[in-house]
C-alpha cells in the first residue's frame, strides 16, 4: 500500500454489539481479502443454539429494534457466556475451554437482576438486513472483517483503552465510582509506554476528536484537554475547510445517566435506528469533503453487549505492560484470550468493492494501523503482533463509484442525535447498582474537565465527585458541567 494514499485516518468506535447479532443472518458474499477467490462472510446458519434450565433456543431474526434489559457484558458475564454457567477463572492460569453455551443462562441472570421476566431467546435474536440498512450497505461497498475481536472478555472502558493503548492498564472490569475518584486516574488514565496520541504527537503528526455528548470517554486519558474536543455537529463543516489532522477519533453520544435513550452509541437499551443515523452521517460527511481520496475510515463496535456470536474467540497476545493482579486487575487475568466478535467496516476509495477479509483483528489494530502509517513504534506487544488494516486499500487509482449517500435507517430516522444529561428514571437508584457500566467513566471526564474549567478547585472538585452517589446526583453533577461548558464556549 502506497502511504500517499491516505493522509487522514478516522475511527469510530460504537456499543455493544457482537458480529452475529449484527450480520450474521447478512450473507454477504464477495471476494477474499488474501487469495481474490469468491467468499462468503461467516455468518449464521440458522440452527446455533443455547440451553438453560431445560430451555433451548436457536438463534433468529428480526432483533429488537432497543432491549428492556441490558445483557450482562462485566468479565464473570462473558466467562458465563463463553464457558458456561459453572465456569470459574483462576487468577493467572489460561481462560476455561470456550463453547459458547452460557448466553441465555447470563442473560436470565441480567433478567433477574433487573426484576423483570423477559424471553431468554432475546439475546440470540440478530438484525435481518433489512432493519440495518446502512451497515449492510457500507458492508457490501467496502471491506468487511468477520474476524475482529474485542480485545478483553469484558466490557466498554477496557476494550475502548485497548483502541487508543493496545492495553487497557491491567483493567478488566468497569471501574466504580469510588475507584474513579479515588485511584490514581483523577488526572487522568495514564499508561506505562504512553498512548497512540502520545506517539503521533511525537511525530508531529496531528490529532482531533469529535463527541457526540459532553462526556467523551477519550477525555479520561491523560493529556486530552477540553480545547483538543469539537463537538459532532461540527464535524461535516470542518471536513469542508481547512482540514490537517492526520488521526480523528469520533464518538457517539451515550447518556447512560438517562438509561441511554435518545443517544446515537447503539447501546442495547437505545434504538439501534438512532446509531444508525449517526453511522450514515460521518460516511457521508467524508465521503462528500474533499479529504475523501485521501481518507480511511475504521468503523467497529467496542464489545459484544452480551449478544450471542458462534465463533469461539482465539488466545491472545499479552499487552506485556502490566501483571495480572497489578493495579486495578480484579481477577487476575492474563490478557491472553480475545473477546467475542463485534462488527468491523473498513471504508475508503481505495478499498475493492465488496471485499471480506476473514484474517484477525482486534481493536489494538487501531494503534497498529496508525503505527504502519505513519512509522511509529508499537505501544504493547499486542499492537506489535496485530494485523493493521492497510494491505486492504489494495487499488492502484481511486474508486469513483463509492455512494454518495447512503439508504435512509429503518423507519426514517436519518441524522445523528445529540443527547443531553436528562432527570427521567428512578434519579434516587444508587449509583453502585449499575454494576459499573460508563456512568462512573462519564463522571470522571466530567471531573477532569471541571479540574481543567478550574484548576485551583481541584480537591473541591474531588470531594464533590465522591459525593455522587445516586442517579439523581449524577444528573445533576453532568448537567451542572455541561452548563458551564456551554457558558463558557469551550467547543
Amino acid at each position: 500500500m502506497n502511504a500517499a494514499k491516505v493522509s487522514h485516518v478516522f475511527v469510530l468506535v460504537l456499543e455493544n454489539r457482537s458480529f452475529d447479532h449484527m450480520l450474521g443472518f447478512s450473507g454477504i458474499t464477495g471476494t477474499d481479502a488474501v487469495s481474490g477467490q469468491a467468499t462468503k462472510i461467516e455468518g449464521l446458519v440458522g440452527g446455533e443454539q443455547n440451553t438453560f434450565n431445560g430451555q433451548t433456543a436457536s438463534v433468529s431474526k428480526p432483533a429488537l429494534r432497543s432491549m428492556a434489559v441490558d445483557p450482562g457484558h462485566e468479565f464473570a458475564d462473558v466467562l458465563t457466556q463463553l464457558c458456561g454457567p459453572d465456569a470459574t477463572y483462576t487468577s493467572g492460569q489460561p481462560y476455561p475451554p470456550i463453547n459458547n453455551s452460557g448466553y441465555m443462562a447470563s442473560y436470565a441472570a441480567a433478567c433477574a437482576q433487573a426484576k423483570q421476566e423477559r424471553d431468554l431467546s432475546e439475546n440470540l435474536q440478530c438484525y435481518d438486513p433489512s432493519q440495518l440498512p446502512v451497515l449492510n450497505s457500507l458492508a457490501k461497498e467496502f471491506a468487511v472483517c468477520d474476524h475482529w475481536h474485542a480485545s478483553v472478555p469484558g466490557p466498554t472502558l477496557p476494550n475502548r483503552l485497548f483502541v487508543h493503548a493496545a492495553s487497557s492498564n491491567g483493567l478488566e472490569h468497569s471501574p466504580t465510582d469510588a475507584e474513579i475518584v479515588l485511584n490514581e486516574t483523577v488526572d487522568g488514565i495514564n499508561f506505562k509506554n504512553g498512548n497512540i496520541f502520545d506517539r503521533l504527537s511525537a511525530k508531529g503528526r496531528t490529532r482531533r476528536f469529535y463527541a457526540g455528548d459532553d462526556f467523551p470517554l477519550v477525555s479520561a486519558l491523560k493529556g486530552i484537554n477540553l480545547t483538543d474536543i469539537r463537538r459532532y455537529e461540527n464535524f461535516a463543516k470542518d471536513l469542508q475547510e481547512t482540514f490537517d489532522y492526520d488521526y480523528i477519533f469520533i464518538e457517539p453520544s451515550y447518556s447512560p445517566e438517562n438509561d441511554y435513550k435518545g443517544s446515537t452509541s447503539q447501546h442495547p437499551l437505545d434504538d439501534i435506528a438512532l446509531g444508525e443515523g449517526f453511522i450514515k452521517s460521518t460516511y457521508e460527511a467524508i465521503r462528500n469533503s474533499p479529504l475523501w481520496e485521501n481518507s480511511l475510515l475504521i468503523l467497529t463496535w467496542d464489545e459484544h453487549g452480551g449478544f450471542f456470536d458462534h465463533v469461539v474467540p482465539p488466545s491472545a497476545v499479552a499487552p506485556g505492560d502490566t501483571a495480572p493482579n497489578s493495579g486495578q486487575n480484579r481477577t487476575g487475568f492474563t490478557f491472553e484470550q480475545y473477546g467475542p466478535r463485534v462488527p468491523a467496516v473498513i471504508i475508503s476509495p481505495w478499498i475493492p468493492k465488496n471485499t471480506i477479509d476473514h484474517r484477525l483483528y482486534d481493536h489494538s489494530s487501531v494503534p497498529a494501523t496508525l503505527e504502519a502509517l505513519f512509522n511509529l513504534e508499537p505501544l504493547t506487544e499486542r499492537d506489535r503482533n496485530a494485523n493493521n488494516v492497510l494491505p486492504l486499500l489494495s487499488l492502484s487509482l481511486p474508486r469513483s463509484d463509492a455512494p454518495i449517500a447512503l439508504p435512509m435507517p429503518a423507519n426514517g430516522f436519518v441524522n445523528a442525535v445529540v443527547s443531553q444529561p436528562q432527570s427521567g428514571g428512578a434519579v434516587s437508584r444508587p449509583l453502585d447498582s449499575f454494576n459499573g457500566g460508563n456512568l462512573p467513566a462519564i463522571i470522571h471526564a466530567a471531573m477532569r474537565q471541571r479540574m481543567q474549567m478550574h484548576p485551583e478547585q481541584r480537591e473541591q472538585i474531588m470531594a464533590e465527585t465522591a459525593n455522587i452517589k445516586t442517579r439523581g446526583d449524577a444528573v445533576r453533577y453532568l448537567s451542572s458541567t455541561s452548563s458551564e461548558l456551554k457558558a463558557k464556549q469551550v467547543r
